[in-house]
């Protein structure tokens, strides 16, 4: 297969999107197809353009096999909604121009967010009388009116946008059945919507369940009485982080517990400004670390978190659910009941969930678990064994792979017979 693929993040990104779409260009490469990817300048989780990507208004590059063509996009300095529509409107305008450079393809993969990537997804698909995917990381027109984010106008036309998305592409992925079944609810046939789900990387399940992270713990002079609360990925609105600060804020006269947060994201600097205000000596904020050092990283941590705002549901599921129950890593969930994560960490017991933006029930939480220790190895083991199970990336990349030979098959089929 010759393959053009979509996607605003990339690598050298390694955290959310980026990282899986790197990886499934690099699987696809590995098997032999042709892999062309159309993305921006790196400046993601940060949303600062990489200092060696600056000023460029293209850029090639070949890693691993696969064909990088990158453009130019406007990064606000602080993420708003509207600053926002225009970055996603500048990478779309310019890696449009870009992919039209290219040669014609089988397959056409866009990778949402943003949305509006549809439209050259479609007009690509035109040009070339090729089938395009439309693969659904997080469904923002949901998560704009679940959090408020948009005026009603501009997130009719969001819905409008979405709706022809969806339409128009030969298939449409997503990462869970609850996602899938909210696309199908809008009333794209089931047989239409795949899941491809996100994978556990097998050097997660090397780190130990007990009794590791010892260099990392040194680097930050946190001995073997320290519990350590570890929340690393995204900082942005819908995480709902103002809950760690504030538990932080009742637990401050508790020594023992620290509350370590890792990574970027639009919300870091004011969540940096609530616990310098509070004077917190019991938070610890970290840029994004090396993989070899993130390993290490959540050895050391006693228990993770993931939370969300109490408005998030099925919109998304964020990647690091499966990365800490493959790291066999404990997780409160501070999240609401009904969402996906909350569902996967009651059947995979390897965590517990609290109500969201309750921050007395988080601390309640990570007290109940701070002197049981026997119940913290229980939960990793349990989280491990369910990853393993349902998110082996030996089975998830060629059902991917397979599903897309699918649709160029089912269009030449269709050409023929025309």
């Amino acid at each position: 297969m010759r393959i053009l693929v979509l996607t605003i993040n990339y690598w050298p990104e390694d955290t959310g999107i980026g990282a899986y779409s790197t990886a499934r260009c690099e699987y696809l490469a590995s098997q032999g197809h042709e892999v062309t990817v159309c993305t921006g300048m790196p400046y993601y989780p940060e949303w600062k353009i990489r200092d060696d990507y600056r000023g460029r208004m293209f850029s090639n590059e070949v890693r691993n096999g696969v064909n990088i063509m990158r453009s130019y996009l406007y990064v606000p300095r602080r993420v708003t909604s509207v600053r926002r529509i225009f970055h996603e409107a500048s990478y779309t305008a310019m890696s449009l121009g870009n992919a039209l450079r290219q040669r014609r393809p089988d397959l056409i993969v866009v990778i949402s967010p943003p949305l509006p990537q549809a439209v050259s997804g479609i007009l690509l698909s035109r040009r070339w009388k090729v089938p395009y995917v439309f693969h659904v990381e997080d469904l923002q027109p949901d998560a704009a009116a679940e959090l408020g984010m948009l005026p009603r106008p501009a997130l009719k036309v969001l819905r409008g946008l979405e709706k022809l998305a969806y339409k128009q592409a030969s298939l449409v992925s997503t990462l869970t059945e609850p996602m899938a079944e909210r696309i199908v609810a809008k009333g794209i046939p089931s047989e239409k919507v795949a899941i491809f789900p996100h994978w556990a990387d097998p050097a997660l399940f090397e780190v130990p369940v007990a009794g590791g992270g010892r260099k990392f713990r040194e680097s930050l002079r946190l001995g073997d009485g320290h519990f350590v609360v570890l929340h690393s990925g995204n900082m942005g609105v819908k995480q709902g982080l103002d809950v760690v600060i504030e538990a932080a804020r009742l637990s401050r006269d508790d020594h023992r517990t620290v509350f370590l947060l890792v990574g970027d994201g639009a919300a870091r600097a004011s969540l940096e400004k609530q616990a310098a205000a509070a004077n917190l000596d019991n938070v610890r904020f970290m840029p994004l670390q090396p993989r070899e050092v993130f390993y290490d990283m959540l050895g050391a941590a006693d228990v993770t978190l993931i939370t969300q705002q109490r408005t998030v549901s099925d919109i998304v599921f964020p990647s690091k659910t499966v990365t800490l129950l493959a790291a066999a890593r404990p997780i409160i969930g501070s999240l609401s009941s009904g969402s996906e994560v909350a569902r996967v960490l009651e059947a995979s017991r390897g965590g517990i969930v609290v109500p969201p933006e309750d921050p007395s029930a988080l601390l309640g939480a990570i007290g109940s678990l701070r002197n049981n220790a026997r119940q913290l190895k229980l939960m990793g083991e349990r989280g491990r064994a369910y990853a393993r199970e349902r998110w082996d990336r030996s089975h998830i990349l060629p059902q991917m792979e397979h599903r897309l030979e699918q649709v160029i098959a089912t269009a030449g089929s269709g050409a023929q017979a025309a």
